[in-house]
């Protein structure tokens, strides 16, 4: 037998393997499960709308950021229908500073249709889930796993790292992708007859909390894994170098201008178009963010105020990075007297309650460099 073919064998597990592994797995999670806000006690049924609302804004976020924003959430709109029930504006207002806002109008939307279409009532079925806005694939599997025990298994981050290790998964990702889905679906523990629950949502939930303390992305705690033993990657030294990734190409650099107006203690501001980049969000107006943008075009783009006469550059320029692309804004500063109107489509807010306003995070960077000092 060939090294590759040997390798290729000892990555596929044996049948004791195949059946020890989901509930070496399951009980780890009895002693090591995390307490998090939007988890269902041991015992306790989950709630869809908790576990909905929170893998939406988990969505390329931290769990560390979302915990303050789903207790705001849930706060204020203790359900789907009281949320369905709110206006596009106050969810964005709550949602400022969470990033990737499309997420919060996807949000706002599903609320709607859930309430009006479903009755306030979540379908409890991958297929059913996936019709509702702003629900793909992971989601829809991870809401029909952890809240209605459906037998399937959501692969997020945390989940490809534990299983490209475990499993020593050669291709890169993303095409990765089917096979660790594949392997993933190894874990989940075989339902037996006369049981309730089959438990697919807490397999799901041990592998995302198993990736998140133990097998994480830099130096593994291996020793303290209830996989060491039949890990692969652990066995030939390789765990680090796991999940495999095609080189990431970075987006071209945009440039742009925004212009910070005071009149008195208020602010000139404006709303964004509802669809496209940070849509709906409140900004300050400027000019296009283009590559290779010449300022002195950019400038051209200011708004016209009566009686002012002369922008002020700020030292140095704000610096942001989308998904797909950095940004450098230079920002011009100015002053107007105290009846001056605001133009078409832009408004005057007080900077006191600029907290209150849908400012995405490359705004507050803006504002908070033009009033430094």
């Amino acid at each position: 037998m060939s090294p590759k073919v040997a390798l290729k064998a000892k990555s596929e597990p044996v049948e004791p393997e195949r059946l020890a592994r989901p509930l070496a797995l399951l009980a780890w999670y009895d002693r090591h499960r995390r307490r998090l806000p939007w988890r269902a006690a041991p015992g306790e049924t989950a709630d869809p709308y908790r576990v909905w609302l929170s893998e939406i804004m988990l969505q390329q976020t931290t769990v560390k950021a979302v915990g303050p924003y789903f207790e705001k959430f849930v706060v204020r709109w203790p359900d789907v229908t009281a949320l369905g029930r709110a206006s596009l504006d106050d969810v964005l207002r709550m949602w400022a500073g969470l990033g990737y806002y499309s997420r919060a109008r996807n949000l706002y939307a599903c609320a709607v249709e859930v309430t009006r279409e479903h009755g306030g009532v979540f379908p409890d079925t991958e297929d059913g889930l996936r019709a509702l806005p702003g629900i793909g694939p992971y989601t829809a599997a991870a809401i029909a796993a952890i809240a209605f025990d459906r037998r399937t298994m959501p692969v997020d981050g945390n989940i490809e790292r534990v299983v490209s290790r475990l499993f020593a998964v050669e291709e890169e990702l993303p095409q990765a992708k089917p096979k660790i889905q594949q392997l993933a679906a190894m874990l989940l523990a075989d339902s037996r007859a006369g049981d309730e629950k089959s438990r697919a949502g807490d397999s799901a939930q041990a592998l995302m909390d198993l990736g998140a303390s133990i097998c994480t992305p830099k130096k593994p705690a291996c020793s303290l894994c209830p996989f060491t033993d039949g890990c692969v990657a652990r066995t030939q030294g390789t765990q680090d170098t796991f999940p495999r990734k095609a080189p990431k190409k970075s987006g071209t650099l945009r440039r742009g201008a925004a212009f910070v107006v005071r009149r008195g203690d208020e602010l000139l501001v404006r709303t964004r178009p509802e669809k496209g980049l940070l849509g709906g969000m409140t900004e300050v107006p400027g000019s296009d963010w283009r590559a290779g943008q010449d300022d002195k075009l950019a400038k051209e783009q200011a708004p016209e105020l009566k009686g002012l006469s002369r922008w002020q550059r700020r030292l140095g320029v704000v610096t942001h990075v989308f998904t797909h692309f950095p940004l450098e804004l230079v920002v011009y500063t100015a002053r107007v007297d105290a009846r001056t109107r605001a133009p078409d489509g832009m408004r005057w807010v007080p900077v006191a309650t600029l907290a209150d306003e849908a400012l995405p995070n490359v705004m507050r960077k803006v504002i908070a460099h033009a009033l430094d000092g």
